[in-house]
């Protein structure tokens, strides 16, 4: 499908013009920077669960986990099964309690904001480096993103891909722009059902077409056993027991992802959490369960090896579907990037606005304000995420991996203590950042730099991860006691609230 198919561009046209009407609707309904930073804290359980869920499955659940799949068959569960405890520890441990918190601590609406008034810390610096965290991860996530949209619009309408990763940043630009949390968070949604229904369709077919589940796996176990097997990699040798560690390990980057944490602080109640809770972890499940299927499905029907493994949803789309079909299904995957990254952009703003912009000022700024600023941030973030997506031989994985080790190992463990130890310092909070986002550059540098192998395979975010919660619980031990009365009353107001 690499010529433009005129049915194709319809679904493409019918799907855009979607999305930006939301965007418009989202657009009246935006009055201050609180709207437009968290949408007046009045989600559903369905919406904030499930637009939690879609704005973290960029790309790369449609294209990186099907590619990866594809490639190495069962090996891919583990990484599915890690996800799925990561999305439901981090709706069980910390959603009500964020959203609680966050709330008494003055509407806290960023995660920078939070942890300084958590702490009452009147210094700058923790405010500073979890927004420069915040930045610099976000930055090869929004790219990872780009990326994956480049290579949707080579591959379905043969663009260059240059020209489409523009066209892609100029869509999501548009209604992030206006709309705000609320037009992300509702387009959210319906690019979230919209992705599901393009992960299942696509397996259903195909295993349907191969006379039934029993008659698919034999059909795969024909071209390769081994892709059955959980336990060994494609080639039949043992997973080691450091990378069954490494792919369970990305659950952890959940505690630390701003974007995802978001939808905590906005939903209507911490009375809906559970509710929101169960959609939230079902939904996921489904998604990442769906997205290795899809790779398996490739192995079969696909005669001819790809030799870019992560555009198997798009080409297995484009031969089983009619035109039409497939292009509502291949929007999927601009869904899949357009409810990621515009989420990713609208937090990088709000830690602009909200958290960096007013130190480097030193003066209050008004909600009306910070909400121009915030909207100039987008472009400017947008337009350095461009620049790094400028390689189209960039695997969308491999980049997402780095984003998501660096924002999980910095923020996460911080994040995570201060909702349940009531005596952990901002100094400690600092110690955890700086260990955990530095522990991940040196782990990434060293393992691509001919320092690779041995304890260098293990994934760097469990690493980042631990040592960051060490370095706070040493730091705060050392340090003592620094939080004032106000802080910790606080704490225990929040903790009587659960």
């Amino acid at each position: 499908m690499s010529d433009l198919s005129l049915p194709t561009l319809i679904a493409f046209v019918i799907y855009v013009a979607i999305v930006l009407g939301i965007g418009f609707y989202a657009y009246i309904r935006t009055k201050n920077a609180s709207d437009y930073f968290l949408g007046g804290r009045n989600l559903s359980p369905a919406v904030s669960a499930i637009s939690a869920g879609a704005s973290d499955m960029s790309g790369w659940v449609l294209l990186g986990l099907p590619g990866y799949a594809y490639m190495a068959g069962l090996e891919a569960f583990w990484i599915t099964l890690g996800l799925t405890i990561g999305v439901a520890a981090n709706w069980m441990l910390m959603a009500k309690r964020l959203r609680l918190y966050s709330v008494l601590l003055d509407d806290a609406v960023t995660v920078p904001s939070y942890l300084q008034r958590r702490f009452g810390d009147p210094k700058p610096w923790l405010k500073i480096i979890a927004g420069l965290a915040i930045l610099l991860f976000f930055l090869f996530y929004v790219g990872s993103g780009l990326i994956a949209g480049g290579k949707l619009f080579n591959a379905v309408f043969g663009l260059d891909y240059t020209v489409a990763v523009i066209a892609g940043v100029v869509l999501i630009l548009v209604y992030t722009l206006f709309g705000g949390f609320l037009a992300v968070s509702w387009t959210d949604v319906f690019q979230g059902l919209l992705m599901l229904t393009a992960l299942i369709a696509v397996p259903v077919l195909v295993i349907s077409n191969s006379g039934g589940l029993g008659g698919f796996t034999d059909k795969v176990a024909e071209v390769n056993p081994e892709l059955l097997n959980v336990f060994t990699n494609a080639k039949g040798v043992s997973l080691s027991l450091l990378e069954i560690i490494s792919l369970l390990g990305w659950g952890l980057g959940y505690f630390g992802l701003p974007h995802v944490l978001a939808r905590f602080k906005a939903i209507r109640s911490a009375d809906d959490v559970g509710q929101a809770t169960v959609i939230g972890v079902s939904w996921a499940f489904m998604g990442y369960l769906m997205a290795i299927l899809v790779g398996l499905c490739g192995t079969v029907y696909l005669t001819v090896p790809l030799a870019d493994p992560e555009r198997v949803f798009i080409e297995l789309t484009s031969l089983i579907f009619h035109p039409l079909i497939a292009g509502v299904l291949l929007a999927a995957i601009l869904a899949a990037i357009m409810s990621t990254v515009d989420s990713q952009l609208l937090v990088c703003s709000a830690t602009l606005a909200e958290d960096l912009y007013p130190m480097m000022v030193k003066e209050p700024l008004s909600s009306e304000k910070r909400l121009q600023i915030g909207r100039v941030a987008v472009i400017v973030l947008a337009l350095m995420a461009t620049v790094l997506a400028m390689k189209p031989d960039s695997k969308v994985l491999e980049v997402v991996s780095y984003a998501w080790a660096g924002l999980g190992a910095s923020l996460g463990p911080a994040i995570l203590l201060s909702l349940y130890w009531r005596s952990m310092s901002a100094a400690g909070a600092l110690a955890g950042i700086l260990v955990g986002g530095a522990t991940v550059i040196i782990w990434e540098a060293l393992g691509g730099s001919g320092y690779g192998g041995g304890i260098f395979d293990l994934f760097s975010l469990v690493p980042g991860f631990f040592l960051s919660v060490l370095a706070i619980v040493i730091v705060t031990r050392i340090g003592g006691q620094t939080q004032s009365a106000t802080v910790l009353g606080q704490f225990d107001k929040m903790r009587s609230q659960l």
